[in-house]
């Protein structure tokens, strides 16, 4: 079993910026990629960002060149930084850890919100 919690959300203002964090604990041994998703108000659930265990990264075309995803492996937590926010970028950021058995586990979710 894996645990995730993330902190950093917030209320930020058009141009600003954030990092998320996420916290794993449990048998992160087995964790071979952990990210980033997002979901605003009325939509699906979209990718955000990856991260592999071996630091590959993948980026959504909606936050390339804004977004940075990276890991702390000796604190089992990975962030997102995300510059020059949009209003559109509001929604609910979930962290998400894949094991090498396919299974994979879900924060509860943090709230960011870009708004003037």
């Amino acid at each position: 079993q894996v645990q995730l919690v993330e902190s950093g959300g917030g209320l930020v203002q058009p141009g600003g910026s954030l990092r998320l964090s996420c916290a794993a604990s449990g048998t992160i041994s087995s964790i071979y990629v952990m990210g980033w998703y997002r979901q605003a108000p009325g939509k699906q659930r979209e990718f955000v960002a990856t991260i592999t265990r071996g630091g590959s990264t993948n980026n959504a075309h909606s936050v390339k060149g804004r977004a940075t995803i990276s890991r702390d492996n000796a604190k089992n937590t990975v962030y997102l930084q995300i510059n020059s926010l949009k209003p559109e970028d509001t929604a609910v950021y979930y962290c998400n850890a894949g094991e090498t058995s396919g299974r994979y586990y879900w924060g509860q979710g943090t709230q960011v919100t870009v708004s003037s």
